[in-house]
């Protein structure tokens, strides 16, 4: 009888020690950090590449082959904004239905094996009516939008922390298991802030600070933001990338939220066309010049249905001359070029996280880039070499 008790009390710690290690790898397992190479997922530095699909932009029943699509591409990551003005039509009135159904959405993007950025804004721009932001807000007193402004902030935090909710209920976060593995708050504020001043600079502190206080457990990005405070991760958008660099690049990734596929299209003017090659390299080059993220804008544009369409003689079509159609259909040769595109990043990957590029002048338009990876079996470092 004394053997059995001493031998219970011996297999106790036992337990707890086993229980606490499944513990810490389960943490290990759910998370995203970041350094100045990449965002780190689960322990891993990684090469992303992402393609924005609107949920609203197209119906339910395509977003399950528009995801597959995306994955087949080549990309880890599905990127959407959130639209407001969608969601809450009039004050405390929500609808997450049909076009709208973003949990749904979300778990699409899980069920494919991908992840998910989630651009909460909510100001989000977009060419959608009134940038996303509900019209019924401009008729609260005392308003002014995107400053530091109170009857905005308050109305603001009550949606941002709505959504970021209701993805903590369906643990929809990676720190909870789930895919979305970043999030924006706000939306190329960086004019503002100068047009504004002093009320511009504390209204972006507040929603920096704001939305790191949700503890989603993901990092969060500020696009075309030179001025983001730690830890809000400062981005690129634009038709090239390669030139930039984050506010600290010490302890920053290098990260392009907006490669744009092409552009919105307007009633009478031309429809926008921009050739693969160009677009496939100011990818390559990005990632050459260090960039760990890099996202289509867009990879399916889709349709702006009702009155959604922002700006004026903005057209219905979405379609952005994107690598999927508005209508769901693979626009050769922009999607296979850069699937090829892709393949050859990801061949290369191991490599690009591991060391920093050096870079070495041939004259006064041509450069090698040198890559030196540690070879731990041999004690001696690998190049890789890149004109």
């Amino acid at each position: 009888m004394a053997a059995s008790s001493a031998s219970k009390w011996v297999s106790l710690p036992c337990t707890l020690s086993i229980l606490l290690l499944l513990i810490c790898i389960e943490l290990t397992q759910c998370s995203v950090t970041y350094d100045k190479k990449s965002l780190i997922i689960n322990g891993h530095r990684r090469i992303l590449i992402s393609g924005s699909i609107h949920y609203p932009r197209s119906t339910p029943e395509m977003w399950e082959d528009l995801i597959y699509k995306a994955k087949d591409g080549g990309l880890d990551v599905i990127d959407t904004y959130v639209f407001w003005n969608g969601h809450e039509p009039s004050p405390g009135n929500y609808n997450f239905e049909g076009r709208y159904d973003l949990v749904r959405f979300v778990k699409l993007v899980q069920k494919a094996g991908m992840y998910m950025h989630l651009r909460i804004g909510p100001f989000v721009c977009a060419e959608w009516n009134f940038g996303g932001i509900p019209v019924w807000l401009k008729y609260v007193p005392g308003i002014s939008f995107r400053t530091d402004n109170e009857p905005f902030k308050m109305a603001m935090q009550t949606f941002t922390t709505k959504i970021v909710q209701m993805m903590k209920n369906e643990k929809l976060f990676e720190s909870q298991g789930g895919p979305i593995i970043l999030s924006q708050i706000e939306n190329e504020y960086g004019a503002d802030t100068q047009a504004y001043g002093a009320a511009g600079h504390a209204y972006m502190t507040w929603a920096a600070k704001m939305a790191v206080g949700l503890n989603t457990g993901v990092p969060w990005v500020m696009c075309k933001q030179d001025d983001a405070p730690d830890p809000i991760i400062n981005t690129c958008n634009g038709f090239y990338c390669d030139y930039f660099t984050p506010n600290n690049k010490e302890t920053k990734p290098t990260m392009w939220t907006e490669a744009w596929s092409g552009w919105f299209s307007d009633f009478g003017g031309p429809l926008p066309h921009r050739p693969v090659q160009d677009l496939a390299f100011a990818v390559a080059r990005f990632i050459q010049k260090g960039g760990s993220f890099t996202n289509y804008y867009m990879y399916h544009g889709g349709t702006n249905f009702g009155r959604t369409a922002g700006g004026p003689f903005i057209t219905t079509s979405y379609d952005y001359d994107a690598p999927i159609d508005e209508y769901g259909l693979l626009r050769q040769p922009k999607y296979d070029h850069l699937k090829a595109l892709h393949r050859a990043i990801k061949l290369s990957e191991r490599a690009i996280v591991s060391a920093d590029p050096a870079f070495v002048s041939l004259g006064n338009y041509e450069q090698v880039c040198k890559i030196e990876s540690f070879n731990v079996l041999k004690n001696q470092p690998k190049s890789y070499e890149n004109r």
